[in-house]
């Protein structure tokens, strides 16, 4: 006769099994390294605070009130975005910001993939990538004031050169016609570089076996680039492309430099147009106005780059 035992039984630990139980050491480990990540964190986002959150806040709430930076800020609701939707000045300098930013972004893009992609193909210098970075080395300031003197009608080397081949002189930075292609071609030549760069980054990641197979195939070159190169490429391009159109829209300093927004507001892009309302007739509500609109855009324009071009995604396996 067996008698069962009262006791329960006793859990036997799975084959191969280990209870893994957090020691003190483990949690106070876990814990410094917590604190350390947050003393590496904080710089930056105290600069975020500082420099992007509370300006951004700050400026929101300005576009709703008449600040002349003089007197307290005196709050006028929705003036400023009416003043701002029955502006014709506004209006302009979005056209010509929008006509600069299709040029700029248009030539950038297809100039940046043919030399990333010779880079790729053809050559992977260091020091050949080192002088295709070259130009952007230099600041928005210098390029500007050099492409200023090259250029200018009378005595610049660039219309020299074009009268000495027989033909008339180009008044590229006052005629406007010429002046917003000018200024959209100089900072085609300042930033082509780096935007190339990122493409050849992104060029790098793309396994070499794929050509290897595709050129056993009969692929031409061609062929590959459309096949191969572009489809994989996609999401770096789709990324430089959000970059690059933001950047765009920022453009004020080449301008400065060179037109000062003229001739005739042919070159008043949005944001020489909030700076002159801003710090040169101190209507610094209206032009908060203007920059949340340009906010806006841009959201918007992010928001459908993101989504028509699929940049979180990849075609890589």
């Amino acid at each position: 006769m067996t008698v069962a035992s009262s006791s329960p039984p006793s859990r036997l630990p799975l084959s191969g099994a280990k209870a893994v139980v957090p020691t003190r050491k483990a949690k106070a480990r876990a814990r410094g390294d917590g604190a350390l990540a947050a003393v590496f964190i904080a710089p930056a986002m105290l600069g975020f605070l500082v420099f992007l959150l509370w300006p951004t806040l700050r400026g929101i709430y300005l576009s709703f009130t008449r600040f002349n930076l003089l007197t307290p800020a005196e709050w006028v609701g929705l003036d400023n975005y009416v003043r701002m939707v029955n502006d014709p000045i506004f209006w302009n300098s979005l056209t010509v910001t929008v006509e600069y930013v299709v040029i700029n972004i248009g030539v950038q893009t297809v100039a940046a993939l043919a030399i990333a992609v010779l880079l790729q193909r053809l050559t992977q210098s260091a020091l050949l990538r080192g002088i295709v970075l070259t130009p952007y080395l230099m600041s928005n300031v210098v390029a500007g004031l050099v492409w200023l003197w090259i250029l200018d009608t009378q005595l610049g080397i660039g219309n020299e050169i074009i009268t000495a081949l027989g033909a008339d002189r180009i008044p590229f930075l006052a005629d406007e016609t010429w002046a917003i292609p000018t200024i959209a071609l100089i900072n085609v030549w300042r930033h082509v570089g780096y935007t190339a760069l990122l493409l050849f980054a992104g060029l790098q990641a793309i396994p070499n076996h794929l050509y290897e197979a595709a050129r056993v195939d009969g692929a031409s070159e061609w062929r590959m680039f459309w096949r191969i190169t572009m489809p994989l490429l996609r999401p770096v391009l789709a990324v430089v492309l959000i970059m690059t159109v933001i950047g765009s829209f920022q453009v004020f300093d080449t301008v400065a430099v060179t037109t000062a927004g003229g001739p005739a507001n042919a070159t008043n892009v949005l944001q020489y147009y909030i700076y002159g309302s801003a710090f040169g007739r101190f209507q610094f509500g209206y032009a908060s106005a203007m920059s949340v609109a340009l906010l806006v855009v841009l959201s918007a324009i992010t928001i459908l780059q993101y989504r028509l071009t699929r940049a979180g995604q990849t075609d890589l396996g």
